[in-house]
């Protein structure tokens, strides 16, 4: 029995077998799960990466408007090639927590408005030069300017100074945020030379890579930066990273062994992928969500009566079913669920009611047809989803008129620039964040143009309250304020499905993040011998 599960527990640390069907096996062997767990830390600890060679990933979202700047990245590719070069002063960790990048620890002080951030001695950018607080302050001083187009620009209001003192980077906040060293993972705030004030394309960061090529919306080569601190990372020789948009031609391009991985496995052929010879499927819940947004500031969507019958329109567990075929749950049109360590559960539900559409659209006074864009780049079956909506909201009396958009171009002409379409959000790791990101009044990503002052002064006085009761309370009365009143339709909480070839191994399963655990697969899998 301890021989069949030791080499079951190998399969898990190689990722060829998962975690849940690992530890159903132990049980039916009549196995404690803490045992079970035990023989998977030691197989951990026991496996050597091998290191070397080419690791090929092809990635959907990738666009020939793109750009290396992290301050504008505003999709899964451009989110995979910051991992590749740069890193955040700290990052999600595989359980949930948080892992020190370059920051090497970090402190408050007892009322939580004051941070500590001691910089990692000794850590280097690619170019040599040695990572300073100076850095680190200029870095947070792009992103937080007025003139920034940073998507972490909302995250960043409540600092009311910032200094470098030494080693140490020093952030004063306006009120309390027990959460701020999540907010400090934010994928925008890629530590750069000066900031990346001179040039913030140049991707010169502490990352395990440097770029050698950067064609946008083609592909992507990083090879191995020698001044990299973390032995831990950064396994290949090289990683190339190739845009495929196409979904049929991305799970072709796996199947063939073009590439060793792939994200965004479309949920209608995920159980037939899994089936294939040397191929893996990686399914993960957590934060992400497909959406349709509103601007709340753009007629006829300026109209709330307008904007609930919509949401009353769309039926959620049939876009479950039929768009994230199982992979998913039913969403509420809040960017809040379960994966949120201070979720509400107790948030009524709202449900396809035909008639309340029709009750809503007609006070609402708009004739004629609503327009909505979508692109299969906003979210995987986006169109089909588009469909779906048009069906059931025509139920209703209500006639949406589907304009379907070029893949290419869409997050820069399309999203947080029209007023209704369909789109995606990876999630954050923690309330404040995501709400701070993409609904607070000032918040650059605010792409449902919500703007609230109750919501805002709610988002602030949870920052300041340190009794996570409390806070939780506070943070449900925002999600009932964004379902009642905001732009946002949100049907369904996607899966992360992910799919990996078996010429690869160190597949980790994560709680929280993105596609390819948080975008690290590159970094922490290998070439398998």
């Amino acid at each position: 029995m301890s021989r069949e599960l030791k080499y079951l527990s190998k399969k898990v640390v190689a990722g060829t077998l998962n975690r849940r069907d690992f530890l159903g096996r132990a049980s039916a062997l009549g196995v404690s799960a803490a045992f079970a767990g035990t023989l998977l830390s030691d197989a951990a600890h026991a496996q050597t990466p091998n290191r070397g060679g080419t690791l090929k990933v092809g990635i959907q979202g990738g666009a020939s408007t793109d750009s290396l700047d992290p301050a504008l990245a505003a999709n899964a590719t451009a989110t995979q090639v910051i991992r590749l070069w740069g890193e955040p002063l700290v990052e999600l960790a595989f359980d949930g927590g948080l892992q020190n990048r370059v920051a090497e620890e970090f402190s408050a002080s007892d009322d939580a408005r004051i941070w500590t951030f001691k910089i990692r001695s000794g850590i280097e950018f690619s170019n040599g030069k040695t990572v300073t607080a100076e850095d680190v302050l200029e870095t947070f001083d792009r992103h937080a300017g007025e003139d920034t187009k940073s998507g972490a620009l909302g995250i960043l209001r409540g600092i009311k100074d910032m200094k470098a003192e030494g080693d140490k980077f020093v952030v004063e906040l306006e009120t309390p945020n027990a959460d701020l060293p999540y907010l400090m993972a934010d994928y925008h705030l890629i530590v750069q030379p000066g900031g990346g004030k001179d040039d913030p394309a140049a991707a010169i960061g502490t990352g395990p890579y440097t770029m050698e090529t950067s064609e946008m919306g083609v592909r992507f080569v990083g090879k191995k930066n020698p001044n990299h601190w973390d032995p831990d990372m950064g396994y290949a020789d090289s990683v190339e990273l190739i845009v495929i948009n196409d979904d049929t031609a991305r799970v072709a391009a796996l199947q063939s062994g073009q590439v060793h991985m792939i994200n965004r496995v479309p949920p209608k052929v995920a159980g037939l992928v899994s089936r294939g010879p040397g191929v893996e499927v990686r399914s993960t819940s957590g934060p992400g969500h497909y959406v349709f947004i509103m601007h709340c500031n753009t007629a006829p969507f300026d109209n709330n009566d307008l904007r609930l019958a919509l949401k009353y329109a769309m039926n959620r567990e049939e876009m479950v079913e039929k768009i994230l075929f199982g992979y998913g749950s039913v969403g509420n049109d809040s960017p809040i669920n379960a994966s949120y360590p201070l979720f509400s559960n107790d948030i009524e539900q709202r449900m396809y009611d035909p008639e309340k559409a029709a009750f809503h659209f007609k006070k609402s006074g708009h004739e004629g047809p609503v327009l909505l864009r979508t692109s299969d780049n906003s979210f995987p079956s986006a169109p089909d989803a588009a469909a779906l909506f048009q069906e059931t909201a025509s139920k209703a009396g209500i006639e949406l008129e589907i304009k379907r958009e070029p893949n290419d171009g869409y997050w820069s002409e399309v999203w947080n620039k029209q007023p209704f379409c369909t789109s995606y959000w990876g999630g954050r790791p923690t309330q404040d964040q995501m709400f701070s990101t993409a609904y607070l009044s000032s918040a650059d990503w605010n792409d449902t143009r919500f703007f609230n002052d109750d919501f805002d002064k709610m988002l602030m006085g949870a920052r300041a309250e340190l009794d996570n009761a409390k806070r939780k309370e506070i943070y449900r009365d925002m999600s009932v304020l964004l379902r009642d009143e905001g732009g946002l339709i949100c049907p369904m909480f996607n899966d992360f499905i992910d799919a990996t070839s078996d010429k690869v191994a160190g597949w980790q399963e994560i709680s929280g993040g993105f596609d390819l655990m948080n975008f690290y697969a590159p970094m922490k899998m290998w070439l398998a011998a």
